[in-house]
């Protein structure tokens, strides 16, 4: 596994960077940049399992290892959800992408937030989330600055 560091500053405190981010409304928007229709289902909660879903029906299953507000989230992928809701464990797609790990921090930079976010995926990501996630970062930062 190859770790993807992506970083942003926000002229926004990281309370309303953090509920940009993870608020229903404000997540459809500056993910739908890159992942059209994209919505989770569960808390944002340490130790709580988040359900990832895009426009096809399918995405990603993971557990919050860490979900400190305004300062940090790790989470761990665990299944690769398919249309309809059932979980993928065992596929090669599925084992090349579980235990990836997706992680946020916020910090603090001459009065504006510092987003880092930092992913640990297997090779066949790499290429995708390298393209996406700027695009996506960018969206965030729009959409919290405007």
């Amino acid at each position: 596994m190859k770790t993807l560091i992506f970083k942003t500053l926000i002229s926004a405190s990281k309370q309303k960077v953090w509920d940009t981010m993870i608020e229903p409304e404000t997540y459809a928007a500056w993910t739908g940049e890159v992942w059209p229709a994209s919505y989770y289902v569960g808390e944002w909660k340490t130790g709580e399992n988040l359900s990832f879903i895009g426009a096809s029906g399918s995405g990603t299953l993971a557990t919050l290892l860490d979900c400190n507000p305004y300062d940090h989230i790790l989470a761990k992928h665990i299944a690769v959800l398919l249309p309809g809701g059932a979980e993928d464990r065992e596929s090669e797609m599925a084992c090349g992408w579980i235990n990836s790990l997706e992680e946020y921090t916020f910090g603090e930079k001459d009065g504006a937030t510092e987003l880092t976010v930092s992913m640990t995926v297997g090779p066949d990501w790499e290429t995708m989330f390298n393209h996406d996630w700027p695009k996506a970062m960018a969206k965030l930062k729009a959409v919290c600055e405007a």
